[in-house]
């Protein structure tokens, strides 16, 4: 798995998933800060990563259709973002990660659970 954070995730987020031997680039490695989100999902899914943000623009999949990404996981911390609460909500992520696939999906990661967008039937 392959993982691209959004630029409201910082080093010390992306050193979590370094930790664990993942794949994770940032936005701003790439000079894309500032960048509009459809350039930045676009980035993500030209290189098969899963997106990892806390914007939550991307929680709206009729303009950011999960179905064409390798997954989108938006982090949905309780109040003020901490370090901690972030670090568990990523945590919280890699273990689900583990038991099922997000490719395609949109997770929003929560602290007590993980909500998935279900798409609607036409």
């Amino acid at each position: 798995m392959k993982f691209k954070l959004d630029e409201n995730l910082g080093p010390s987020i992306q050193k979590l998933f370094l930790e664990k031997g993942l794949d994770c680039r940032q936005i701003r490695e790439e000079n894309l800060g500032g960048a509009a989100d459809e350039r930045v999902l676009e980035a993500a899914i030209s290189e098969d990563r899963i997106l990892v943000t806390m914007d939550h623009d991307f929680s709206n999949v009729l303009l950011y259709p999960p179905t064409r990404t390798s997954g989108i996981a938006l982090l949905n911390p309780p109040g003020k973002a901490s370090r901690d609460i972030l670090r568990l909500l990523v945590e919280a992520l890699l273990v689900a990660l583990d038991q099922k696939a997000i490719r395609g999906k949109l997770w929003i990661v929560e602290l007590s659970r993980i909500r998935e967008h279900e798409q609607a039937e036409l």
